[in-house]
């Protein structure tokens, strides 16, 4: 999966990726790790946690666009006819918000 991201500054993760592998895969391709350390961790590990709170919003997102029925129960089986539907839901929800 790590040789498929796109070019990003950082990456926002919750603790299930928290691993030594997947911070040093991160920072040899030069993105910052923006993951809260597991509790198992001796030493916990540093990160910016303004930008860890700005997670939630992403979380919020997904969450309001699998109230569409369609695409939580993913009813399209063609990959661009499920995009599709998510990108409506997703325009649908901005301008709901908008008004």
């Amino acid at each position: 999966m790590l040789p498929h991201l796109p070019q990003a500054k950082e990456l926002l993760g919750d603790k299930g990726y928290d691993s030594r592998r997947f911070r040093e895969a991160l920072i040899a391709r030069g993105i910052i790790p923006c993951i809260p350390s597991t509790r198992s961790r001796k030493i916990p590990i540093p990160y910016d946690k303004a930008l860890y709170r700005q997670r939630h919003r992403v979380e919020n997102m997904f969450g309001r666009i699998k109230d569409w029925r369609r695409v939580a129960m993913r009813y399209d089986h063609c990959a661009h006819a499920f995009f599709s539907a998510i990108c409506l839901a997703a325009t649908v929800l901005f301008w709901i918000n908008e008004s």
